[in-house]
């Protein structure tokens, strides 16, 4: 599978890479390189397989979300050069 020079810029602008020219080039041929190694992959019968989530028989642990009263809550507060509310320390909006 050949990959664009058009198809390595679009890919840089969506991981927000800024590339050369040269670098376009290289890629084109390294992503093209790595696309066709992976194509192998459809060559493998799997039909006998199955699916599977993980192999390691490990499962996830829960705990509960137990409030505990921290004694020097305040003095943390106080130590931020961020402002407060609400008891709360405010931050920029994350989006």
């Amino acid at each position: 599978m050949q990959i664009t020079p058009e198809e390595v810029k679009k890919i840089a602008s969506l991981a927000r890479l800024g590339i050369s020219d040269e670098e376009v080039g290289k890629f084109s041929i390294q992503l093209s390189d790595i696309l066709s190694h992976a194509k192998m992959l459809d060559e493998v019968d799997t039909s006998n397989v199955e699916p599977i989530a993980q192999i390691t028989g490990l499962q996830d642990v829960f705990f509960g979300d137990d409030v505990n009263d921290c004694e020097f809550a305040e003095k943390l507060l106080e130590q931020s050069p961020m402002d407060i509310q609400d008891n709360m320390i405010k931050v920029k909006n994350v989006f």
